[in-house]
C-alpha cells in the first residue's frame, strides 16, 4: 500500500487527538478492521471525510489507520460475523496506565454504540492516506443531543 501525503504519528493523547479530528466521521467495512496478534498491531482501512479540505469542496480519501504494540482487542455492539457491514468513527481516546507506565487502552468508539478497546504497551499509532481523492455525497453533520 502506497502513502499519498505525509504519515501523522501519535504518541501520547495530544497527537492521537489529531488523528481522531482526521478520522471523525469516516466509515469502514468491519473487514477492513483486523487485530493482528501475531504482529501485535490493529490495523483499519477508512473512507476519510476531508475536513480539511476547506474550500475545495466535500471530498472523501482512502486512509489506513495502524496501532502497534496492541496486546488485545475486543469489540462491542459491532457485527463482526458481518464483514461487509459499514461502521461510521466518532472518535478515538486513549487513557493511561498512570504512572510511570506507558501502557493505556486506546477506543475507537461508532456511531450506534459500539466500540473496539485495544490494551496497547504504549500508544504508537499512524494515519496515512493510501488513495486519491473523490467527491463526498454530502457532509456528515451530528444531531444535537446525540
Amino acid at each position: 500500500m502506497t502513502t499519498k501525503g505525509p504519515i501523522l504519528a501519535a504518541e501520547d493523547a495530544e497527537d492521537l487527538e489529531v488523528i481522531s479530528a482526521r478520522l471523525q466521521d469516516a466509515v469502514a467495512k468491519m473487514a477492513d478492521l483486523v487485530y493482528l496478534p501475531k504482529k501485535r498491531r490493529f490495523v483499519g482501512l477508512f473512507n476519510r471525510f476531508k475536513w480539511e479540505s476547506g474550500q475545495r469542496g466535500d471530498l472523501r480519501i482512502r486512509s489506513g489507520l495502524h496501532f502497534d504494540g496492541v496486546l488485545s482487542a475486543k469489540s462491542k455492539n459491532l457485527k463482526r460475523g458481518a464483514p461487509e457491514a459499514i461502521v461510521s468513527l466518532l472518535a478515538i481516546k486513549y487513557a493511561p496506565a498512570g504512572g510511570d507506565d506507558p501502557a493505556g487502552k486506546v477506543e475507537l468508539i461508532f456511531a450506534d454504540g459500539g466500540s473496539i478497546l485495544l490494551d496497547v504497551e504504549c500508544l504508537d499509532a499512524g494515519l496515512a492516506d493510501v488513495g486519491g481523492e473523490w467527491a463526498a455525497r454530502g457532509r456528515p453533520s451530528h444531531e444535537d443531543g446525540k
